[in-house]
């Protein structure tokens, strides 16, 4: 079966920037709405996210086993903005390389979770698996545009990191058997772009880079190409579309926790509907949860 671990933490982006703005100049009601901003209905339309892709790496620590699990893979999202909400309709697909081979999918309407290694498809519908789970402040997941909403959010401590990007931590305004606490680190650029919407444009002096991009080009720097370094989806507008978030770090009641990063992350390609389909893989087994039991 899927690990529970693994799933919590999904659909985010990370990057890393030099630092020239001191947090304290920097009103957190700001971060917050850089954070939404990008994925609400009512956002102009050239300020939206609409879809990226990314390589992701996963990092899980189980606090009763006193062990970690390393898992990476691809992941594409694509939001919805048709329908008249608050937040888009989420579509994606979860592609798990490492330590074993599945997938979970979702096309707005069904939630498929493959596994391989056990002939197994868990499919579920994607109304119900909410309403299962609508205790859960779980639309952090699917409704970024709502986090205000769902959490109590407040500045961590220390309140940025080492390279002066915004660290905000999250606590479910209902008591959740999921998420205890939720830390994100906050793209500064991206914040200096909601700060300097409709001022001149500006570009910026170097690349971002992911963590797992900064470690290894601090170790070899040879090692760490153009295109790691790169974000590939903005051409350095500080007024245009950023992906805010650089990390996220889930902590559940248990102890455990789950940290995701990103690189080679993509931003408002046009991913097609299509790459959202599920096609049953031929003699699988279908899992059909009901009640409790649905979803993941």
């Amino acid at each position: 079966m899927i690990k529970r671990s693994l799933f919590p933490a999904l659909c985010l982006g990370i990057f890393l920037a030099v630092v020239t703005t001191p947090v304290w100049a920097v009103p957190i009601g700001d971060v917050i709405r850089t954070l939404e901003t990008p994925f609400q209905t009512a956002t102009a339309k050239e300020l939206r996210i609409y879809d990226y892709s990314a390589d992701f790496f996963q990092e899980s620590k189980i606090a009763s086993l006193d062990r970690l699990q390393r898992a990476n893979g691809r992941v594409e999202v694509s939001f919805n903005y048709q329908r008249p909400q608050t937040v888009p309709d989420v579509m994606f697909r979860w592609r798990y390389d490492q330590p074993t081979t599945q997938e979970i999918v979702s096309d707005g309407e069904t939630l498929w979770v493959y596994l391989p290694e056990n002939n197994q498809v868990i499919q579920s519908n994607i109304e119900m698996v909410n309403k299962s789970h609508q205790s859960d402040p779980m639309t952090f997941l699917t409704g970024l545009g709502n986090l205000s909403r769902d959490f109590q959010i407040s500045w961590a401590s220390p309140n940025t990191d080492i390279d002066g990007n915004y660290v905000l931590e999250l606590k479910p305004r209902r008591v959740s058997s999921l998420i205890s606490q939720l830390v994100i680190v906050v793209d500064r650029f991206a914040v200096e772009a909601y700060q300097n919407r409709g001022q001149e444009d500006k570009s910026l002096s170097e690349p971002r880079r992911s963590p797992r991009d900064s470690r290894r080009a601090a170790q070899n720097p040879m090692q760490a190409s153009p295109a790691d370094r790169a974000f590939a989806g903005h051409g350095g507008d500080l007024s245009g579309v950023w992906f805010p978030i650089m990390s996220t770090t889930v902590y559940d009641p248990n102890g455990n926790s789950t940290i995701i990063e990103f690189s080679n992350l993509r931003v408002n390609i046009g991913i097609s509907k299509t790459s959202f389909n599920f096609i049953l893989p031929a003699g699988v087994q279908i899992i059909r949860p009901t009640g409790k039991e649905m979803g993941f």
